[in-house]
């Protein structure tokens, strides 16, 4: 497939996730149009919510601060950890019906000899500029449709940077995948502009979930919802770009993708997009119907044969992310994911926790899956841990892995999100973790290889933040990743509460 009919949809304005770029009817909106109600019900809530300090968003910068530090920092252990995630939830009298929705502001913790330094700035996309010159909400949004706002006249007007970031070809990347990637300064996070990877790609979705392989090379996609279309990307180490735009019948939202040494594998839940409620108004989000009749959809592409797709189908469920995946020489794919039943979370939990209502989560498995090349067939095991975040050693993205790192919850709690830090291994289901507490929520922890020459794999450190509901203190922490059990080597801690995030990187000194 060419990208004329990808062209076609960006000048539709489709392109993308395709926020508010067709007219709203306010019965489409799950929960109406937000004048204030999600607001006042979130600040009713507070007092008796502890968990909702993790949600409460900010409205400035935060300037640069040393971290009081316990421990003792490894000595090869120098760099910059960036996370990214929504932290402006409200503005005016608005706050945002979805967690998804809030404009992205990077996280910046940088290692040195003197200890750590955290500073935080919201990404200047055109939105945030234009909204706050404002002081109100101007445009719908994924999840949340803005009582007197406007639709977005493109997926780029809309972009709010919040989701994840890599840094690539001398270049560090704020992602969004319902549009471009937006350039930042590692060092001092000054917003740049957008990437345009090509003049002719200008507007093209680009994901927040990137695979960097061995060589280099980066892999990544984006979906334009509206016209059913997979678009791929491949860069260079030098930055250099190759795409292919494939058709793909029922499009599912899909976030993350995992890549082996010759294959991209896609797993589509079946949230699919409905182009007649997104004509009829709805929001991004609400444009989706769960089809559990469709299974879970394995597309499976070989690098060199974009144009062939293989399908295979796995047991009705929902995703967020992949870990890892390989192939043996027997054709045979492994991959393993993070599973769920059904969108509960995506449709009710995530929109509950912006009111401060918090009604359980659906359960969530690693699942272990095998698809067959030769013969077209998908095989899936579940090992039950509560986690989410699945993160690896990234020396072996594509490659044969067999650790896992993850965010965790092990205890019965009536808050949402993870109080431990684990490691799986996925051949044995032996699990090392660090149990953070119940007052603790845990957010992704990065792996950070050791600087050895000939390391084995999971040699170095897993870094991370949790936010302490009992202190109302954000931490971060430093385990030799070997040896979770033991405790943090090291650990920093601020009296600033950070909005909880998504995803982040580290990039070395």
């Amino acid at each position: 497939m060419d990208r004329r009919l990808f062209c076609q949809s960006l000048a539709l304005g489709t392109a993308g996730s395709a926020l508010g770029a067709l007219p709203f009817s306010a019965a489409h909106a799950a929960g109406g149009p937000e004048s204030g109600a999600t607001l006042s019900a979130f600040n009713e809530r507070r007092s008796g919510a502890p968990w909702t300090l993790g949600f409460e968003g900010l409205q400035a910068d935060l300037a640069p601060q040393p971290m009081q530090l316990r421990g003792k920092l490894p000595k090869d252990l120098r760099g910059t950890l960036l996370r990214n995630g929504p932290a402006q939830h409200s503005l005016g009298d608005v706050r945002y019906q979805h967690w998804f929705d809030g404009d992205g502001m990077i996280q910046q913790y940088r290692f040195s000899d003197q200890g750590v330094r955290h500073q935080a700035r919201f990404l200047r996309t055109q939105k945030f500029l234009a909204e706050n010159a404002a002081g109100r909400r101007l445009y719908h949004s994924f999840g949340t449709q803005v009582a007197g706002g406007s639709p977005m006249v493109s997926a780029d007007a809309g972009n709010v940077a919040n989701t994840s970031v890599v840094h690539h070809a001398g270049e560090t990347l704020a992602l969004w995948e319902g549009g471009s990637a937006t350039r930042f300064d590692a060092d001092t996070l000054e917003t740049g502009a957008l990437k345009t990877w090509t003049p002719e790609h200008a507007g093209m979705p680009f994901s927040a979930h990137p695979k960097i392989g061995s060589d280099g090379t980066l892999w990544n996609f984006g979906v334009s919802s509206a016209h059913g279309l997979l678009s791929i990307y491949q860069v260079s180490a030098q930055g250099q770009v190759r795409t292919a735009t494939l058709q793909v019948p029922d499009m599912a939202m899909v976030h993350d993708f995992a890549v082996t040494e010759q294959h991209l594998v896609f797993l589509l839940p079946p949230l699919v997009f409905d182009l007649d409620r997104a004509h009829a108004g709805s929001t991004f989000l609400d444009s989706h119907v769960w089809k559990p009749q469709l299974g879970m959809r394995a597309l499976v592409l070989h690098k060199d044969r974009l144009d062939q797709p293989q399908w295979m189908e796995l047991p009705t469920g929902f995703l967020f992310h992949t870990g890892n995946a390989w192939e043996d020489g027997k054709g045979v794919i492994h991959l393993d994911y993070i599973r769920s039943d059904d969108d509960s979370a995506i449709n009710r939990g995530f929109r509950g926790l912006m009111r401060g209502d918090f009604q359980g989560e659906p359960s969530l498995a690693v699942a272990l899956v095998e698809l067959d090349t030769r013969t077209d067939r998908a095989r899936q095991t579940l090992q039950a841990h509560h986690a989410e975040f699945p993160r690896i050693d990234p020396r072996f993205v594509g490659r044969r892995h067999r650790e896992l790192f993850m965010a965790e919850r092990v205890a019965v709690s009536n808050r949402p999100g993870f109080d431990c830090v684990a490691r799986l291994n996925v051949d044995t289901g032996k699990v090392d973790r660090y149990r953070y507490g119940t007052d603790v929520m845990v957010e992704e922890h990065v792996f950070i290889p050791a600087s050895t020459a000939g390391a084995r794999e999971g040699d170095g450190w897993l870094v991370g933040t949790a936010l302490d509901l009992l202190r109302r203190r954000t931490l971060l922490s430093v385990f030799d990743a070997r040896r979770l059990a033991q405790g943090p080597l090291a650990q920093g801690s601020m009296d600033r509460a950070v909005p909880l995030g998504f995803h982040g990187t580290f990039i070395p000194a």
